[in-house]
């Protein structure tokens, strides 16, 4: 039978109060019960503070459990770059925070690798995940500024966010980016353009205003993305995202 231990130890302090109010009124003193009842209530103390400690703990890891959890839902369990759904969230945040203060900017690029699909045809799916780990770090170890970040879109799609960022610094962003994978030499014989892995890009910039909407970046920076592809590859494209188009 399951003993309910908050249960006891209010048995042992009802009885331990009786016996207080019989002394009080003139009843025999006897130290064996008093002892009898502080063992027992030293016994339920000890079960008490071990079920407590055992909750803590208990509470303490699912914390850190929902944290992790949390933490994963925001990125892409392959590359370990942010993802899609924040990206989408966090652009909202940004265009939100720049719309306060005029004179915002706010650059988007996105960008792709070439040929991708017949390099997984090639290589392998295998080395194609390898080779996407590869371009996220690459990425990532362009954007030296904390607020910057790279997301994959999905596939082998990209994005990078830019805030504070004009024009020109968005350019330089791209070459960089477009230097740094070529210089990795990541072997692509299919590849139509070169003989290594590269990447397309397309970039938009615009002055943030209220009310504007993360997916207008979006729609701009692919449609320039498009232009880069059809123009050879291994390039960017910056098309401006004009205000009245927000």
């Amino acid at each position: 039978m399951e003993i309910d231990i908050y249960e006891e130890e209010q048995k042992i302090y009802d009885e331990a109060a009786a016996r207080v109010l019989e002394i009080k009124n003139g009843a025999h003193f006897d130290f064996a019960e008093y002892a009898k009842l502080t063992k027992e209530y030293g016994g339920i103390l000890k079960q008490l503070r071990r079920i407590t400690r055992i909750t803590d703990r208990t509470a303490r890891g699912l914390h850190e459990n929902n944290l992790d959890l949390t933490d994963k839902v925001h990125y892409d369990a392959l590359t370990g770059i942010y993802n899609r759904r924040f990206m989408e969230d966090n652009l909202k945040r940004i265009i939100k925070t720049l719309s306060r203060s005029a004179g915002s900017e706010l650059s988007v690029l996105m960008m792709d690798i070439d040929f991708f699909k017949k390099y997984n045809d090639t290589y392998g799916h295998s080395e194609g995940d390898i080779c996407l780990k590869a371009i996220a770090e690459t990425i990532t170890e362009c954007l030296l500024r904390p607020d910057d970040f790279v997301a994959r879109y999905g596939g082998e799609e990209f994005v990078v966010i830019l805030p504070n960022t004009d024009e020109s610094g968005a350019r330089v962003m791209a070459n960089k980016i477009l230097a740094n994978i070529q210089a990795k030499n990541i072997p692509h014989e299919k590849n139509e353009v070169a003989s290594c892995v590269t990447t397309s890009i397309g970039i938009t910039t615009s002055e943030v205003k209220r009310g504007q909407e993360g997916s207008a970046y979006i729609k701009r920076a692919d449609e320039a993305l498009y232009v880069s592809k059809q123009n050879g590859r291994n390039r960017y494209t910056f098309i401006e995202l004009k205000g009245e188009e927000v």
